[in-house]
């Protein structure tokens, strides 16, 4: 609570000293002439009746003053009373203001973080679902780094509704680095093979019969890019059902179960490329085998064309030799991945991409059909698979009711064929070659108008209460003493004498002669004294007080306009690294869609799991949407 100021009173205590000074002297000389007339009766100077009268003055003097002095006091004392409880009812009307006031803040603020909320709460960000009956979507162009974006904003939504999802990343870069942090922080397992080091303990495909591993190593050779794969795997050159059969038999020879290492040894036998000893003594082969293999194809020019074939088939399948060498009992898990190491040798690399997609197109013709998109296969770098073994496995996911994502980094003419063929949507990302952006902006439509916004968030508080107390207080004395004395004194003596003879009416003997002497005297004194005392006092006293209390909290969350384009080849090649230009066959007919595949998105309090038509249709039923 505030208080009368210890300054202001000290300054209201000199001012009544200074006033009542004039009376306080009075008084002293009162006292003092008091004393002389007691003295002067004592000692018989004067009478008693002028001691009286003098005393009598005196006490009358001295008690005015006394009685002056106690009246300025009192006026004191009532003043300061006076001004403490005006000071004192200021600062209650203060106090209650400043309540007021921070009550009346505290409603809005609340009112503010209710409208806040409500706003944080609205939904910006949807997702984009694919209508039923789409079983494939091709990705063309993108960066490795929107390409892992857009893996894991497709994979983490399949794994969390207990989906299963296969990775296979033929771009030797490590695109699947992300997904498996953030799957391995989500409590899933995943199971990882980096090929070639981990061959030993891939098993796919080494439980197959001959035949069937057999027609699985053909299409591996024809879309290596060995004799009889052209351009996109499709030319002039051994058809590969001559490898199936030269392939079958050698397996038959065999026996079932034999890896790829004992088929590349019995392809070198029967290539006659080196000794068939050292294979012999290795544990690969034996001898009766050997012999068997030598005689399989009879003579003549029938055994130069299978010699040749064998030469070839074992020169590229010896870098499968490991597969499966090692096998280790790996729990299943519902996240698998498969990627070239880049230190591998190129045609290697390219014989493991033909492997793993022949092997998994065999598996998925062989499983039961089951709800779409359970499993998902995502291929990236699936440009460098020729376009019959897409085919293939397009048609396998199809059949086997999977998801099918195929990424292509360019797209050459075996991929331009196929983009979007059949119920398929095509998502395009940045695509750097200018032969691919035209070609791209050709198959979206230019017609189409998309505007890129940069998202800002501001979060912040903001509180202020300011209380503000001002008191002045002012004092104005003006006094006036005049005291004027005048004494004057005036005294005349005047003495004369005479004497005269010859007057008839005297008794006496009359003398002649006159005899006459006068004296005269006279005494003035006047004294004047004035005595004027003037006091003239102001004081002026003010107190202030301020209070702020300032705090900030905000929110604001505002989409920024960036930049609007047209489809064009340009606009295509400086898109975003995580922008996707969505096309699909809707309801409605083809729907055009520009998307955000930063992973990120899903924690923002914006994001919604319902789908923008999904939240209109709520929003019209008068439902939140969030």
């Amino acid at each position: 609570m505030p208080s009368v100021s210890e300054e202001w009173l000290a300054a209201q205590r000199r001012e009544e000293a200074r006033l009542a000074r004039p009376h306080r002297r009075a008084c002293a000389w009162s006292a003092a002439a008091a004393a002389a007339v007691a003295a002067g009766w004592l000692t018989g100077t004067l009478s008693g009746g002028l001691a009286v009268l003098g005393g009598g003055a005196c006490l009358s003097v001295a008690a005015g003053s006394v009685r002056i002095i106690w009246q300025g006091r009192r006026r004191l004392r009532d003043q300061a009373a006076a001004e403490d409880a005006r000071v004192a009812a200021f600062g209650a009307v203060a106090e209650r203001e400043a309540a007021a006031g921070q009550a009346r803040h505290r409603g809005e603020l609340r009112a503010w973080q209710e409208h806040r909320e409500v706003f944080r709460r609205q939904p910006q960000w949807f997702p984009v679902a694919l209508p039923g009956g789409i079983h494939r979507v091709d990705v063309a162009g993108g960066t490795l780094a929107g390409w892992s974006a857009l893996l894991t904003s497709v994979a983490v939504p399949r794994l969390a509704a207990g989906g299963e999802v296969t990775v296979l990343d033929l771009t030797e870069g490590g695109v699947a680095g992300d997904l498996l942090a953030l799957a391995r922080g989500g409590g899933i397992d995943p199971l990882v093979w980096v090929l070639p080091a981990d061959l030993p303990r891939l098993d796919l495909g080494t439980g197959l019969a001959g035949d069937e591993l057999a027609d699985v190593l053909a299409v591996t050779m024809a879309g290596s890019g060995g004799p009889g794969a052209g351009s996109g795997g499709q030319g002039a050159g051994p058809d590969p059902a001559a490898d199936a059969a030269l392939l079958s038999r050698v397996l038959g020879v065999l026996g079932d179960g034999a890896g790829i290492g004992p088929l590349a040894a019995a392809l070198r036998a029967l290539a006659q490329v080196g000794d068939p000893r050292a294979d012999i003594r290795a544990g690969l082969l034996t001898s009766a085998q050997v012999d068997r293999l030598t005689g399989l194809f009879g003579r003549g020019a029938a055994e130069r064309v299978v010699i040749d074939r064998a030469f070839t088939l074992e020169a590229r399948l010896r870098v499968l030799a490991p597969l499966g060498r090692e096998p280790a009992a790996l729990a299943p898990s519902r996240l698998r991945l498969a990627w070239l190491d880049r230190r591998s040798a190129a045609l290697g690399s390219q014989v493991l991409a033909s492997y793993l997609t022949a092997a998994l197109t065999h598996a998925l013709r062989q499983a039961p059909p089951g709800r779409p998109w359970r499993q998902t296969l995502v291929v990236l770098g699936a440009e460098r698979l020729p376009g019959d073994m897409l085919d293939r496995l397009a048609d396998a996911c199809e059949t086997a009711r999977a998801g099918l994502v195929l990424g292509y980094r360019s797209l050459p003419a075996h991929v331009r064929e196929r983009l979007g063929r059949g119920s398929a949507a095509v998502a395009f990302m940045r695509l750097g070659n200018a032969d691919d952006a035209r070609a791209a902006a050709e198959q979206i439509g230019t017609e189409h108008r998309f505007v890129v916004s940069q998202l800002t968030e501001t979060l912040g508080t903001s509180l202020t209460v300011t209380t503000g107390d001002s008191y002045t207080s002012t004092v104005g004395t003006a006094d006036s003493v005049t005291d004027s004395v005048s004494v004057t004194d005036t005294a005349g003596h005047s003495r004369g004498r005479g004497t005269s003879h010859g007057s008839a009416f005297a008794p006496f003997a009359q003398i002649t002669g006159s005899v006459s002497r006068d004296r005269s005297r006279s005494h003035a004194r006047s004294d004047s004294v004035a005595l004027t005392a003037g006091i003239n006092a102001s004081t002026a006293w003010g107190w202030s007080t301020s209070r702020a209390l300032g705090a900030s909290e905000s929110l604001a969350a505002g989409t920024q306009r960036s930049r609007e384009f047209l489809v064009e080849q340009h606009e295509l090649q400086q898109l975003p690294a995580s922008a996707v230009l969505l096309s699909y066959a809707g309801p409605g007919g083809r729907r055009v869609v520009l998307a955000d595949a930063n992973p990120a998105i899903v924690g923002l309090p914006t994001a919604t799991p319902l789908t923008l038509d999904e939240a209109l249709a709520r929003l019209r039923r008068g439902a939140r949407p969030g």
